[in-house]
């Protein structure tokens, strides 16, 4: 009688992911968390409070603070804790300006535009105004900001590309924060989108130039005080 076969090895189940380090997963945690407004401008974060939050030591808490101190999202004191910095007028004006050389020079290099680009700004667009639609405040800001980027990258100057990547984080707390405290922007933003679109895929590269200038510019009028 023949001999049966051998059983069939067990499949080994697969890896699991390579944990994040705790420094890095506290950091991602309270940089999000500016950046959507759980913790907002003024709130006094502790190391205990967060060790808690996130399960860590407070040792990789102090060192994630450190690095969100060096980008400007809080402020340490000793013993107190960490101070959400809140979003001022002079760092609304000083990226308003450094958007407006980039990006007008960004939007005139673009032209004419690739259909790669004009398809990609389409997508984005109609993603935002499924966001505005769902009333999620959060995404529209992130792909307003992946928009803009669109059109800088579009240009192939990786100094420049890599100049605007700097301003994420800056434009990202900025855009949800001004979607919240002025609501009825997001429709004049979806409508300026498209004259942008629209003016990159008619090859009119100074129509283009204006309406970004236009778009961004009106960030200047809210760090003087003059949008209600």
């Amino acid at each position: 009688m023949p001999s049966s076969a051998p059983p069939a090895p067990t499949p080994a189940p697969p890896a699991s992911p390579p944990r994040q380090p705790a420094a890095d997963r506290v950091y991602a945690h309270v940089k999000q968390g500016v950046l959507d407004r759980r913790y907002e401008g003024g709130v006094l974060l502790t190391e205990g409070e967060l060790a808690e939050a996130v399960g860590v030591s407070r040792t990789p808490v102090r060192e994630a603070l450190l690095r969100l101190e060096a980008e400007g999202l809080i402020r340490l004191y000793p013993k107190k804790g960490a101070l959400v910095l809140p979003v001022s007028a002079q760092e609304i004006a000083d990226v308003v300006e450094t958007r407006l050389l980039v990006e007008e020079h960004a939007a005139r290099k673009a032209v004419p535009a690739p259909a790669g680009l004009i398809g990609r700004l389409e997508e984005l667009l109609a993603r935002q105004k499924e966001q505005a639609a769902a009333g999620d405040l959060a995404g529209a800001a992130v792909t307003d900001r992946c928009f803009h980027a669109e059109i800088v990258r579009s240009g192939g100057n990786e100094i420049l590309a890599r100049l605007y990547d700097q301003l994420r984080d800056r434009q990202l707390r900025m855009g949800v924060a001004v979607l919240h405290s002025h609501p009825d922007r997001i429709a004049k933003t979806l409508t300026e989108h498209e004259e942008i679109l629209e003016a990159l895929r008619s090859g009119d590269a100074e129509g283009a130039v204006g309406i970004v200038h236009r778009h961004i510019g009106w960030f200047s009028h809210l760090a003087r005080g003059e949008v209600r």
